[in-house]
């Protein structure tokens, strides 16, 4: 076989078998996408990146190799309307489109409610989306809410009727955001099939975090890709909460 066949063959087998990536296929991403932030969690100082709501219920730690964040208790915190009080949000950038991927881990007991959140599109306290995936669906639970200067409404028009979460240690998550159609799309291992579908164009630009309503849970190998990313400004939202 000549040369350039061998090197045609072996360039066909990496794009084949590239998108693989811990044990996950990598998102095919839109033209002009790229990775603006990524996050191991390889070291205590990792933890510097976000803004708790009650940084004394947050700590980093690794196991099987894995370094991760993780909230351990619920927060002491007031909110002005109702909505999650475990939040760990990344403070130093502001996104519109994205695509969001990261390792979740519950930690918690088993029962309806339980879950874990995922928060985007975030101006304030009073003015972001998340997405609550818990073991059973609900008109407040496992489904995407936003949270506009009232307590959380539901959004989704499409969701699975709960997930298992002891099904496994780890889950891979990925959710995507389009500002321009409103979509936003949830993942959870299948990432092929989405378990939430919701549409809407409140939020533009905003910031992005992780936690649950008052459970706890550990957060992996966070990824955000975007077309653009802007630093944010903003300063520490939830300075008035704390209790």
């Amino acid at each position: 076989m000549e040369l350039k066949n061998v090197l045609n063959s072996a360039c066909a087998l990496l794009a084949l078998f590239s998108p693989l990536v811990s044990g996950k296929e990598a998102p095919v991403l839109p033209e002009g996408y790229k990775l603006v932030y990524r996050q191991d969690f390889k070291n205590d100082q990792s933890m510097g990146d976000f803004i708790a709501t009650d940084k004394r219920v947050w700590k980093w730690g690794t196991e099987k190799g894995i370094g991760f964040i993780e909230h351990f208790a619920k927060s002491k915190y007031k909110y002005e309307v109702r909505s999650p009080y475990n939040i760990a949000l990344l403070g130093g950038i502001e996104l519109k489109d994205f695509i969001l991927e990261a390792k979740l881990r519950q930690t918690g007991k088993e029962y309806g409610h339980r879950d874990m959140c995922v928060f985007y599109g975030f101006r304030d306290r009073s003015h972001f989306y998340y997405t609550h995936i818990a073991s059973v669906t609900d008109n407040h639970a496992h489904n995407c809410f936003i949270v506009n200067g009232r307590p959380r409404t539901k959004i989704s028009h499409e969701t699975t009727k709960g997930h298992k979460w002891s099904s496994r240690e780890w889950h891979d998550f990925r959710l995507v955001r389009e500002f321009g159609t409103g979509k936003i799309e949830v993942y959870l291992n299948d990432l092929e099939n989405p378990i939430m579908k919701a549409k809407d164009k409140t939020f533009e630009w905003g910031r992005i975090g992780f936690g649950s309503f008052d459970d706890t849970g550990r957060i992996a190998e966070v990824r955000l890709y975007a077309p653009d990313s802007r630093k944010s400004e903003g300063k520490d939202p939830f300075a008035k909460g704390r209790q």
